[in-house]
């Protein structure tokens, strides 16, 4: 794990505002906070899980966080440098450093793609690398994530809803980030499958030196994956700290009503 005392990702004060369509012609545009004044920082091969009710922000963050979204204020800084201060060729040199897992495994991968174009994709479009580099590097990340190089020719309908979120994550992989934000990642996947998934994310990081910033409504995977977690309503920080005391001494009611709310397993 690394040991560095500056924190790989630096979100300061970030804030993000979206403009409502007007109610009639003459009246202000109404606008919603969707996000209003969040701080936190993130070692390099740490992880810091995203916690809050659908509509507290987290989505939001995870796209600011990748550069999707321009804040209303504040900035992200990763490896000391403002992505949001960046041109388009810039931005798009940084975005090999952070990659994202998506919520739905089936939904993120295009079904008219082999899992070679899919997983490949990335090191086209940010290296332009050749084909035989490409097909190598896939390998690579398939077998890191448990799968096979002869299921480069297959497409993502040959494959169950766990080996669908492992070529996800392969794809994720395959830029060699130091930087993974997951939205989500294991949700639509059946409980038994969940864990196989979280531990193959633990394995990974331990492996590569990964950090994961876990976007989560379940209070169990973040338990089980991240070293700290930032509770989010509203659109603002109401708790943070490690999981241990969090989610067993809350202080803040609405972490406790979170708590209360949450399925037992």
């Amino acid at each position: 794990m690394n040991t560095s005392t500056a924190p790989l990702l630096v979100a300061e004060h970030l804030s993000k505002r979206y403009r409502l369509p007007r109610h009639h012609l003459f009246a202000p545009a109404p606008e919603v906070q969707a996000l209003d004044d969040v701080s936190f920082t993130l070692q390099a091969g740490r992880s810091l899980g995203i916690v809050g009710e659908s509509g507290s922000g987290k989505s939001t963050l995870a796209r600011l966080v990748m550069a999707l979204e321009h804040p209303s204020a504040g900035t992200v800084r990763l490896d000391g440098v403002d992505l949001h201060a960046l041109d388009a060729a810039a931005l798009r040199a940084q975005r090999a450093k952070l990659q994202m897992v998506f919520q739905d495994p089936y939904g993120s991968l295009d079904p008219r793609r082999t899992v070679l174009q899919t997983v490949s994709e990335p090191l086209a479009v940010l290296h332009g690398a050749a084909e035989a580099e490409r097909r190598e590097r896939a390998a690579e990340a398939l077998a890191a994530v448990g799968l096979r190089a002869s299921d480069l020719a297959k497409y993502p309908h040959e494959f169950s809803g766990g080996q669908r979120q492992r070529i996800a994550i392969a794809r994720a992989l395959i830029t060699r980030p130091k930087l993974i934000v997951a939205d989500e990642p294991v949700s639509a996947l059946d409980v038994s499958v969940q864990a196989q998934v979280l531990n193959l994310m633990q394995d990974l990081q331990d492996r590569y030196g990964l950090a994961y910033l876990l976007i989560s409504h379940d209070l169990a995977v973040v338990d089980l994956v991240c070293d700290e977690v930032i509770v989010l309503q509203h659109g603002r920080v109401v708790e943070r700290g490690d999981p241990d005391r969090l989610f067993r001494a809350p202080e803040h009611p609405y972490t406790q009503r979170l708590l209360a709310a949450a399925p037992q397993r």
